[in-house]
């Protein structure tokens, strides 16, 4: 009897030890697991905030690209200008007979339609439609480079601001820039407006020196917006 009694207060000690979890297996991470937890969580959230800073940064300042792109294409129309002179004197000894003189850039065209570019006659149609005459050469040697060279800034302008959303800009983009002017305005706008005549009566050497001389605009617009949006 006192052995079965005996063996029966053994076993409820074992029953009642049983429910109790042992020292050594708790379930609770220990002070030095929770470390690294701690550690990783810190560091996933600076990578977290180091990308969203990186896509910020991507996507550019807009506002900043506008500026630099404008006086980018200022810079651009200048050096656009002197280039299509300088290939007219290269070529045949041409001096621009405009009243804006090579400060409106339209050699090509002068060359083949006795002389009056699309700026002239542009700003001939906004002086019409404004103040009902017709401007003299003294008024148009400032009208027409000024039409000139403000369409090449506000072109430079949008180029400047679109390429800050697709950051970084290879330099070849300011190539296409120039190109996609040359289709788009000297191609297609100004002989659709009546301020060019028809492409098909230029001859191929004249086709080739406007789109150089759009390339050279390109190619210098993205040079100095790229200076200026690193300097700023």
């Amino acid at each position: 009897m006192d052995e079965y009694r005996d063996e029966a207060g053994l076993g409820r000690k074992r029953s009642s030890g049983g429910g109790q979890p042992r020292s050594g297996g708790s379930s609770q991470p220990s002070a030095g697991a929770r470390r690294p937890l701690a550690a990783d969580s810190q560091r996933n959230d600076t990578t977290w905030t180091e990308r969203a800073h990186r896509r910020r940064e991507d996507r550019g300042n807009v506002a900043l690209g506008v500026v630099a792109g404008f006086i980018g294409g200022a810079i651009g129309t200048w050096a656009m200008s002197e280039f299509q002179a300088l290939w007219s004197r290269a070529v045949e000894g041409f001096e621009s007979p405009s009243a804006g003189g090579r400060h409106d850039a339209r050699d090509w065209q002068e060359r083949n339609e006795g002389g009056e570019n699309s700026n002239e006659r542009a700003a001939q149609t906004i002086a019409k439609h404004t103040v009902n005459r017709r401007l003299t050469r003294e008024e148009l040697e400032a009208a027409a480079p000024l039409l000139h060279y403000l369409f090449g800034s506000v072109l430079g302008a949008v180029y400047g601001g679109l390429v800050e959303r697709a950051r970084p800009a290879p330099m070849l983009s300011g190539a296409a820039f120039g190109t996609a002017v040359w289709v788009g305005a000297d191609e297609i706008a100004m002989p659709a407006l009546g301020l060019a005549s028809s492409n098909v009566d230029y001859p191929l050497e004249a086709h080739a020196q406007s789109f150089a001389a759009h390339l050279v605009f390109g190619l210098t617009t993205e040079v100095v917006r790229r200076g200026l949006r690193r300097a700023v």
